[in-house]
């Protein structure tokens, strides 16, 4: 499979490009709307929750570590639901393509995939800024986000290509996820701390493997420290299991997605 994707890499490269094309087509300011965007969700978090409304977290003493907190965990968040989302409805959004071309459909997600990474590279990039210019850069601990971000991804593609095959069958399961994207979101500490939750929730937590991920990354920005990695390599290993059955799944099934389609 490697050596076919290697294969067609012409072909995921273009998919990739056209789809920032399309996404800024017919703009004014064309790509540059990938940065205004995070500029702009950065400032909004910066002048009201640091400025305005004066929240602070424990134990922190900057006034700009609510707001980092807060981008953080809807940074790592917006990756995780982006690979995700698109993947579990991927081969039904590009039912046409698959039904008319004879090319690997793992092209798809992967195309996805790569899509996410560069959106994310583009915010983070913006996120880095804002962290040097008002001083709460974190430096060297920065490189545990390197883990981090290869096992948020993993997680991400095992448990969207299984949502995607799956979806083709079963049509309810993309309607389902949207639903249950909204519980997780909110059963995850990205809005608020984990210090000021009871000891009961926490441990219910602890068995939510974004919260083990989105931890690491609010401990590196946040509080400027390495990160405790015990729980993102118990995710990493279920990640793995989780590619597996996806890569399972779709050889199983992947004749079988074009009739369906």
């Amino acid at each position: 499979m490697l050596k076919t994707i290697f294969q067609y890499r012409h072909f995921i490269i273009s998919c990739v490009t056209r789809e920032f094309q399309s996404r800024y087509q017919r703009s004014l300011f064309g790509s540059a709307w990938a940065v205004v965007n995070p500029l702009a969700m950065i400032f909004v978090y910066t002048i009201i929750f640091s400025q305005v409304m004066k929240a602070k977290l424990p134990g922190i003493d900057s006034s700009f570590g609510y707001s980092i907190f807060l981008c953080s965990g809807t940074l790592t968040w917006g990756l995780f639901t982006e690979i995700v989302g698109r993947c579990t409805t991927v081969f039904l959004d590009n039912a046409n393509i698959i039904k008319k071309l004879n090319f690997p459909r793992i092209c798809l997600p992967i195309t996805v995939v790569c899509t996410a990474i560069i959106n994310f590279s583009i915010i983070s990039c913006v996120f880095l800024l804002f962290l040097i210019v008002s001083g709460n850069f974190p430096g060297i601990p920065i490189l545990s986000v390197v883990p981090l971000l290869i096992i948020l991804i993993l997680f991400s593609i095992g448990l969207g290509i299984t949502l995607g095959v799956i979806n083709v069958f079963f049509r309810d399961v993309g309607q389902f996820l949207g639903i249950v994207m909204q519980f997780w979101f909110w059963v995850t500490p990205i809005v608020y701390p984990i210090a000021i939750l009871p000891k009961w929730a926490v441990g219910f937590l602890n068995w939510n493997p974004m919260m083990q991920i989105i931890r690491g990354f609010q401990t590196v920005f946040v509080e400027q420290k390495w990160p405790n990695m015990e729980g993102p390599v118990i995710v990493g290993l279920i990640s793995a299991g989780l590619c597996l059955i996806a890569l399972r799944l779709y050889r199983n099934h992947v004749g079988e997605m074009v009739d369906e389609l």
